[in-house]
Formats: structure tokens, sequence, C-alpha cells
């Protein structure tokens, strides 16, 4: 079975969502689109909103995806869907695949939907509390191996495979509109984010709190004091102490936190509280 990869979001402006109509379909559906070739899925969901309706949205958090078959033999698609805010609209042109678009109260989109899975989809997102914050933590890029490294551990760089995954993360972190980017002391975690930074224009800041070996409760603390200053802010903290700390965010087991170099994870927040995790798998540098 062939997979094919899609990725579209859920778009809210005053209570109203944005649906499309697909000529060639005759149906109503969320906004969604294939990826292109190694393009990160986050990336795709945001372009693809706005090729099909010219809204810019900024990503929350991630819904439900959805598996289905295509019609084509033994080819499935899956689509991951985020929960995305109105940040803007360039105009809608209507086109060959998209020839309108409505924006429709939530409690009315639903039967409006052709589709059962993407009704699904929307439950999901009419289930959830406002996000009022958002935290984005990642682990740094690779630096190469500790014991190949003469000098102190904090001083080790990323490798040339680290820096192009750090610039290529950098597009996908953008997507959040952080306003505070936070680095733990290590020279590695700075460098994940310093194209992060460059590209929001933001400050980048040292808190020794994400360092590894810290306390994760202590850790998961300063996470939360980041909702209540920023609507979105980015962190890159160290492998060991990522799991620990989502735990005393979240609960469940340690493993389940286990991150690849380069990728992490998307925290939302309603206040304090956390309502919604999502893992950001790491971009093809």
């Amino acid at each position: 079975m062939r997979i094919v990869r899609a990725a579209g979001g859920v778009v809210a402006r005053n209570g109203e969502i944005a649906l499309v109509h697909r000529q060639r379909y005759d149906d109503w559906s969320l906004p969604k689109g294939k990826l292109a070739r190694h393009e990160h899925p986050l990336v795709a969901a945001v372009r693809e909103v706005h090729e099909e309706t010219g809204v810019v949205g900024v990503p929350r958090l991630r819904l439900p995806s959805t598996r289905y078959l295509t019609g084509a033999p033994d080819v499935e698609k899956t689509v991951e869907y985020w929960a995305m805010d109105f940040a803007g609209a360039d105009g809608f042109t209507p086109g060959d695949e998209v020839d309108e678009v409505r924006w429709i109260p939530l409690r009315q989109a639903g039967p409006l939907l052709t589709y059962a899975h993407d009704r699904g989809v929307l439950a999901a997102y009419a289930d959830l509390p406002t996000i009022t914050g958002v935290v984005v933590l990642v682990r740094h890029a690779y630096a190469g191996e500790r014991g190949q490294w003469s000098g102190p551990d904090e001083e080790r760089p990323l490798s040339g495979d680290g820096a192009a995954v750090a610039k290529a993360l950098a597009a996908v972190l953008a997507l959040f509109r952080p306003t505070r980017v936070v680095s733990a002391s290590p020279v590695r975690c700075g460098q994940t984010l310093a194209p992060s930074a460059a590209m929001v224009c933001a400050d980048l800041e040292t808190d020794p709190r994400f360092h590894e070996g810290h306390d994760p409760a202590d850790t998961a603390a300063a996470i939360r004091s980041l909702v209540t200053s920023a609507p979105a802010a980015v962190v890159c903290s160290q492998g060991k102490l990522m799991p620990p700390t989502l735990v005393a965010l979240a609960g469940r087991r340690a493993d389940v936190y286990r991150t690849a170099k380069g990728a992490g994870w998307v925290l939302g927040f309603a206040g304090t509280d956390l309502v919604g995790t999502a893992y950001l798998e790491p971009p093809v540098a």
C-alpha cells in the first residue's frame, strides 16, 4: 500500500471556520493538500491553507489526522491537520481546484462538510479550549559524538548536518510566530535556535533551567511561566531533560516523549493549563 502524505488546517476567524468547495468533486472539505518532496508537514499545512483560501494561518495545536483510500489502486492518503488562528488574508481567487471559500459558524460547519472524517476533525477542534499560549520545546540538532569532542561538553558545536537542520527548522518554528526564543546554555542549543531567532527578529535568550541535569519540575515551571509572557515561544533543551519535563507537565510515561535530535513538542496551553501536546518531526535539511 502506498501512502500519500497531505496536510491542512482548521482556521478560525471570529467564531467561523473556513471551508472550501472543490469543483472537480463537488464537495465541501477542510483546506488541505499533498506535501511537496521533503516538505515538512506543518509547512505544507500552512502553505495549503493559504493556497486554497488566501488565508494566512498561524498553527496552534495538532488535531487528529485522517487516513482514507483515494480510489487509486493500493493508495491511501493521510492528512495531518492543525488548528490555526487567522492572521490575515491575501484575497481568494477561484481556481481549478477550489472555486469557493465559505466562512461558516463553527456549530454549523459540520453538516456542510461532505466527508465524515472531516467532521471528526472539526468535532475535535470544537472540543478544544481556547489556546492562549504555545511553547515549542525542541531538542538540539546533531552535534557529533560526545566522546569525539575534546573540549568541555557545553562548548560542543553543531556538526555541518546539524547546522543544516537548524536552518531548516527555523522555517518551521517561524510559523508559530514566537516572540520569545530561549535556549539552554550549551553552545549546540543556542546554535540550533540562532537561525530561528534571526528569522523572527527576536533576541536569543539563555536560561539554565533548560540545561540537562536540571530539576524537571523546575523546568516545567519555567515553561508555564513562558506562556504567561508570550502567545508563542520556542525553547531548545537536551534529550535527557525533555522526557521527565514533559512527564511533569502532562503525565504519561517518559518513553512516550522520546525526541529525535532537531525534533520537538508543541505544547498548547489555556492559561497555565496544558491542554494538548503534539510531536513535531525534524525537518529534512
